[in-house]
């Protein structure tokens, strides 16, 4: 947008965007699972034993929140790359 012209600069910002996208992920999942809609990792989810389910009836156990935790540590290693 600057004009700026730097490799650094753009991996910054990559990774800047990444991170932000993860959090708005992450911000918008009690708005989307009131629609009965989930768009977490599916992976994580299972890792944790974790249904998409689980998360459209609001549940707030363990395994739900370290799912979230998880998903919310991928956003701090990209703001890490950035420093």
């Amino acid at each position: 947008i600057l004009g700026v012209r730097d490799i650094h600069a753009d991996h910054a910002a990559s990774h800047i965007g990444k991170a932000q996208g993860i959090v708005t992920c992450l911000r918008a999942t009690p708005y989307h699972s009131t629609r009965q809609k989930v768009f977490l990792p599916v992976d994580i989810c299972m890792l944790h034993g974790v249904s998409q389910e689980d998360f459209i009836r609001g549940k707030q156990e363990k395994n739900v929140r370290d799912v979230i935790y998880d998903i919310a540590s991928q956003a701090h290693i990209h703001l890490e790359h950035v420093r």
